[in-house]
């Protein structure tokens, strides 16, 4: 027998603590409920601290199992299958226990009369404002199922996207790591003592890569704790200032501002904007408050800015596209797109063709350049080489000919 700690609450709405025992988690609700109690939350009593941390660390669920649960849920709902219980099954199913237990209080909310956008909303860091708003406007229009195919087909192009981002940098970011920590461990471990060679035969006429060579090892060496020091100090410094407000707008300025990858982030940034807003107007959200909620699931504080500019527009009887154009962040072809969508009524229309040309034009300029890096890489490294050779092996070579 396991114990339970739980939180119910009584016929006669009094909110109560206490302990139970029982075999299982589910069948101590079950006993629960059979006395007619509300169930509000329910855990085990029995874990210490440090297994509570690792198991939170272990099972705590990500955007794929948002995905799963989304579409789960839409597919259960859409069978008739009655909310409450629907959450049950998909809360026994579930194998991350933290993932089991948020569930199981999501159903739990909702069995004491909250709605469900109510009860996903206590859980703001996997349910985002966007989420809530769209199940909110699902269950006001009656169509929670189709709402929530909607919001599970969302969040898998967005993880398929980012995956796509992310695959086609990993090659290279590696590659960039592995060569800084080569050269670290090169110019402070391997060139000294080959270097050394050099310096204790007394040879004078040494080509220029390797006096640079011998200057920069013998730097690095002699002031490294000096360097390391600076480096702790820069690094802090950086990562102190980009918690700043200042700082990270500074950040999402450089994103889009930097050369070659600026234009990428940029669309990036646009076919999230398009594929949230048109998803919330399809859902039937208000436009006001679907620019609202695009604002916040966007990312970055200018288009952030731009996007609640082009709200207040709204609201004072203009349109989007107007406040879009005044900005060199947005190309001219989505303003005029959307211009067009606002006039014939079909603004989520052009959203979705805004969305499908700015993510093939992402997908192509990250193919072509995770394509353009892998040689360019290469040719850094055969020059790193190249210098090696010219500065240490070939004198060497020198040096023992001349003996």
């Amino acid at each position: 027998m396991a114990e339970f700690t739980y939180k119910i609450k009584t016929q006669a709405d009094e909110i109560v603590e206490g302990k139970i025992e029982a075999v299982t988690q589910e069948s101590a609700i079950e006993s629960l409920q059979s006395k007619n109690f509300v169930v509000l939350s329910i855990e085990s009593a029995q874990k210490n601290l440090f297994e509570k941390d690792i198991l939170a660390s272990v099972s705590k669920p990500n955007k794929k199992d948002l995905v799963i649960f989304t579409r789960q849920l839409a597919t259960l709902i859409g069978s008739d299958v009655p909310l409450l219980e629907g959450l049950r099954i998909l809360s026994r199913q579930t194998e991350k226990h933290s993932f089991a237990k948020m569930i199981n209080d999501i159903a739990a909310s909702v069995e004491g009369g909250s709605s469900l956008s109510t009860a996903l909303g206590k859980n703001p860091k996997l349910f985002n404002t966007f989420f809530v708003s769209l199940v909110r406007s699902g269950e006001v229009s009656g169509k929670l199922d189709t709402t929530l195919l909607y919001m599970a087909d969302y969040l898998e192009r967005s993880a398929e996207l980012t995956s796509k981002v992310r695959g086609a940098l990993s090659y290279p970011g590696f590659v960039l790591f592995a060569m800084i920590v080569v050269s670290i461990l090169m110019v402070t471990k391997v060139l000294p003592n080959l270097l050394g060679v050099l310096k204790e035969s007394g040879v004078q006429d040494l080509p220029f890569t390797t006096k640079v060579l011998i200057f920069t090892t013998d730097f690095v060496n002699g002031h490294l704790l000096i360097l390391s020091i600076i480096l702790a100090i820069l690094t802090y410094s950086i990562v102190s200032f980009l918690r700043t407000e200042k700082g990270l707008l500074k950040l999402d300025r450089l994103k889009i501002d930097m050369p070659i990858f600026g234009v990428i982030v940029r669309n990036l940034y646009i076919a999230r904007i398009s594929e949230t807003l048109a998803t919330l107007i399809r859902s039937g959200v208000p436009i006001l408050q679907g620019l609202e909620i695009t604002s916040d699931v966007v990312g970055n504080r200018i288009f952030k800015t731009i996007i609640l500019e082009a709200k207040e527009n709204v609201k004072g009887g203009g349109t989007i596209s107007e406040t879009l154009a005044k900005y060199e962040e947005f190309p001219p072809l989505v303003s005029s797109m959307l211009s067009v969508g606002e006039k014939t009524g079909k603004t989520d229309f052009m959203l979705d063709n805004i969305l499908r040309f700015y993510k093939r034009e992402s997908e192509n300029a990250i193919n072509n350049i995770s394509q353009l890096i892998e040689p360019l890489l290469i040719f850094i490294l055969g020059i790193g080489v190249a210098i090696l050779v010219a500065s240490i092996l070939l004198p060497i070579y020198s040096l023992v000919g001349g003996a």
